[in-house]
């Protein structure tokens, strides 16, 4: 999986890519649920005055996350810098056909390669992990030795023992926030910075939540406060002599009408009509423990059939759907998203940018939303920012450009070292 610790000044492989070993601290800070029109609206109105700078000095560059742009399968994706065929993790949850059971996405068991953050510290770098979500540890702490991962959420119950740091809230200032707040991921960037300042990682990896990008929209003054916050740390992290490299895990969308109503597309109804009642099951990857970002309602679903239903029949009929964008067989996602076949299901369907799916209304509960839906899951929120505070140099012939390029950019092309991608 590594290099020999010998070498590892010079480089290291993992799952296939090289990397460059850090001559200078590389930071990755993942900005959940983010997309352009946020920074650039922040910008504009004179609220990120270091990220300006810092685009004029270094690069403004645009990405692709994989798809389904959910928060699970980008995050590993960036910290195995690989898509979901490769890494397995193709969702927030998914249904396992194996074990007839429907499950969340977030044991390492899960894994299939090695995150980046093990395979550096195996060969002896300082990696530090921390993120906004605890759904997100593990998996992100795979494998990590003698590491530092923890989360914002559970921030005043991290030991050194289990996290690689203990006193997280006292080191920083602050009191536990809400989960659903901007807090927390402003805990995150704190900590980030105070741990980069004194312990020094050649990998950090900073995750964010996105609370405020489902309920605020590019350029109101609730977001353009997040982002001028998340400025100032860009701004320490820069001055501490870090590679900065910001991204995000997918993008967000207003899903809703004119007049703010949820448009929802209730698959599970829909299938019953069509193939019988319960035949067909629809598996919502966004599922997650944090409802009250999204009501489970994003723009990305798969479904699994019955045996010997007229798979393409209902692919067709689905696809004249009002909302519908897209439906492909699990064949032609596989290859057109680079998704583990055996995690997805018959069918996927993604919706339009104003418009997400659900499985019946009684499991959907946005009655005490007080802002219109907003969401993601779809091809319209694959678009994301990769923002660098150091000019990057050409990219590889024909190279597309993805968020889980991030640290490939930040050790080897951002550093000025020859393209090993």
């Amino acid at each position: 999986m590594t290099e020999p610790v010998a070498e590892r000044l010079d480089a290291i492989e993992v799952n296939g890519r090289t990397y460059a070993w850090p001559g200078r601290p590389v930071v990755v800070v993942c900005i959940d649920g983010s997309e352009d029109a946020y920074h650039e609206r922040a910008i504009a109105d004179g609220r990120m005055p270091f990220t300006e700078r810092m685009l004029r000095e270094g690069s403004d560059l645009r990405a692709d996350c994989t798809m389904p742009s959910f928060t699970n399968p980008n995050n590993i994706s960036i910290a195995t810098g690989v898509p979901p065929a490769v890494h397995g993790i193709c969702g927030n949850y998914f249904y396992d056909t194996a074990a007839d059971a429907e499950v969340m996405m977030n044991a390492p068991e899960l894994l299939r390669a090695p995150t980046l953050f093990a395979a550096f510290s195996e060969a002896g770098a300082k990696v530090a992990v921390i993120t906004a979500k605890d759904k997100l540890r593990r998996l992100l702490g795979s494998g990590l030795v003698d590491g530092m991962c923890f989360s914002a959420e559970k921030a005043d119950q991290a030991t050194e023992e289990e996290n690689g740091i203990s006193k997280v809230l006292e080191r920083v200032g602050m009191e536990l926030p809400s989960v659903y707040s901007a807090e927390l991921s402003e805990l995150v960037m704190a900590a980030g910075v105070d741990v980069l300042a004194v312990d020094r990682p050649e990998l950090m990896y900073l995750s964010l939540t996105d609370y405020i990008q489902h309920k605020h929209a590019p350029g109101s003054p609730v977001a353009n406060d997040f982002y001028a916050m998340l400025d100032g740390y860009f701004e320490r992290i820069d001055a501490l002599g870090a590679v900065l490299v910001v991204t995000a895990d997918h993008g967000m969308n207003a899903k809703s009408d004119g007049v703010g109503e949820a448009r929802v597309l209730f698959l599970s109804d829909w299938f019953d009509e069509q193939a019988g009642a319960g035949a067909a099951r629809v598996i919502l990857p966004i599922t997650d423990p944090y409802t009250v970002h999204h009501g489970a309602l994003g723009s990305y679903a798969t479904v699994h059939l019955p045996e010997g239903a007229d798979r393409a029949g209902l692919a067709d009929r689905l696809a004249a759907l009002d909302g519908v964008d897209t439906v492909l067989t699990r064949e032609d996602a596989c290859e057109r998203f680079e998704l583990p076949g055996d995690r997805i299901g018959d069918l996927v369907v993604i919706a339009e940018r104003n418009t997400v799916l659900g499985t019946t209304p009684a499991r959907h509960d946005i009655s005490g939303f007080k802002e219109p839906l907003r969401s993601h899951g779809g091809l319209t929120e694959q678009k994301v920012p990769f923002l660098v505070n150091a000019p990057v140099g050409a990219l590889p012939p024909g190279h597309r450009l993805r968020n889980f390029d991030s640290y490939w950019v930040g050790t080897t092309i951002a550093a000025g070292r020859p393209s090993a991608g």
